[in-house]
């Protein structure tokens, strides 16, 4: 959520901006490029704790997702190692001339 806040703040940032520049006369492309410009300066420098909020939270879902990840690792192992034995007793059990199907 924290990054939504900040994602909103600075869009705000760049229509008020935006706004500021067309009412100076400011037209065309020269309008957006100051805006962008005036926009980012003024985020780095006023949104500081809305722009730590939003890097902690990243922070905080990359280790979930880590974590998540690990625990999904670990059973696509432990269902491998339970199908390779599966086959190696069919294997065992059939021997070398099993029936493989139709052919």
């Amino acid at each position: 959520m924290p990054l939504v806040i900040y994602t909103v703040l600075r869009l705000l940032l760049f229509a008020v901006a935006l706004g500021v520049g067309y009412l100076v006369g400011l037209r065309s492309w020269l309008l957006l490029l100051v805006a962008i410009v005036v926009a980012f300066g003024v985020a780095y420098l006023v949104l500081t704790k809305q722009k730590d909020a939003a890097a902690r939270w990243l922070a905080e879902r990359a280790e979930r997702r880590r974590a998540g990840q690990e625990g999904l690792d670990r059973v696509i192992d432990e269902d491998a190692a339970a199908e390779d034995s599966a086959v190696d007793e069919a294997s065992r059990t059939d021997g070398p001339n099993r029936n493989l199907g139709p052919q």
